[in-house]
């Protein structure tokens, strides 16, 4: 194995839609979510080594913990030692590794760039080190990581129920546009859910059957994100990047995740990147990034 290298892509995760269903016993937050994956996001790089090594690069390496223990432990290694786990359990070996993570998206910032990290940790590891694991055992180790994590491993159009673990591909979805746009200041989630005055909305309803975007683009736009009215409360900076989202002619705005990252989707990709020159021409200050989803 000496010498050999995997490379993973940790796509971005948009929650295009995020209705909040309700709450259980244990606290957790009942979603029902659309998600889509941009084609933009972090890159990680794993290679067989003779002790474990783990590095950090890219714009936003220097905010990460380069450890894997305490409230901040970074999600890679955490990634890395439970699948050690798994794959012990079932008699497999998993050698030291080098691992490279090049940090590409803000941190915190609603579009699951952590999640998004582990999974791809789970993804690439899984290839080097030539383990076997069923789906099963590979989303509740994923799970264990996070509940953005089994969504982050199928990184592919889907919708997510329960607190993110009950995954439907959405084969029908359409690519688009958009622009990823973040003020570069962190909002705290737990305070945002504390924040909710009604845990109990409706859930999303039935989904376009068609992969036309303009069928898409109508369902979405009926649609929220039950997360956004607390987040604008504790960052006014939400708003604005909505409304410069809208100035720059983008169809749809709305927030990711729980903020502040806002998305704004646009008619095609030469149009997103032009809305993007401009915004970084006006908030040079801000995180500003054209992509495209992935279709299903």
């Amino acid at each position: 194995m000496s010498g050999e290298t995997m490379i993973e892509a940790a796509p971005a995760k948009i929650n295009l839609a995020l209705h909040v269903t309700g709450q259980r016993a244990d606290g957790y937050h009942l979603l029902d979510s659309i998600v889509a994956f941009a084609g933009h996001g972090d890159r990680l790089t794993f290679s067989a080594a003779e002790r474990d090594s783990f590095n950090l690069g890219g714009r936003f390496g220097p905010l990460l913990s380069a450890e894997a223990e305490g409230k901040d432990g970074n999600l890679v290694l955490k990634a890395r030692d439970l699948l050690r786990e798994a794959l012990a359990a079932e008699g497999q070996s998993a050698g030291p590794v080098a691992i490279m993570l090049e940090k590409n998206l803000p941190v915190a910032s609603g579009i699951g760039g952590g999640s998004a990290d582990a999974a791809a940790t789970l993804r690439g590891l899984l290839r080097l080190w030539g383990g076997t694991l069923s789906s099963d055992v590979l989303s509740t180790t994923g799970l264990k990581l996070g509940a953005d994590v089994p969504m982050c491993l199928e990184s592919r159009p889907l919708r997510a129920r329960g607190i993110g673990e009950q995954i439907d591909r959405l084969d029908t979805m359409p690519r688009f546009a958009l622009v990823l746009a973040n003020p570069l200041k962190a909002v705290s989630t737990p305070e945002i859910f504390r924040r909710l005055t009604h845990k109990d909305h409706p859930p999303i309803g039935t989904l376009p059957r068609s992969a036309e975007p303009a069928e898409w683009l109508a369902f979405l736009s009926g649609l929220r994100n039950d997360l956004e009215p607390p987040a604008r409360a504790l960052l006014p900076e939400i708003a604005e990047i909505s409304g410069q989202l809208h100035d720059v002619g983008a169809r749809l705005v709305r927030m990711s995740g729980s903020g502040a990252t806002c998305f704004g989707i646009f008619d095609d990709v030469e149009a997103a990147g032009a809305a993007a020159g401009e915004l970084a021409r006006r908030r040079p200050d801000w995180y500003v990034q054209a992509s495209e989803t992935q279709g299903g």
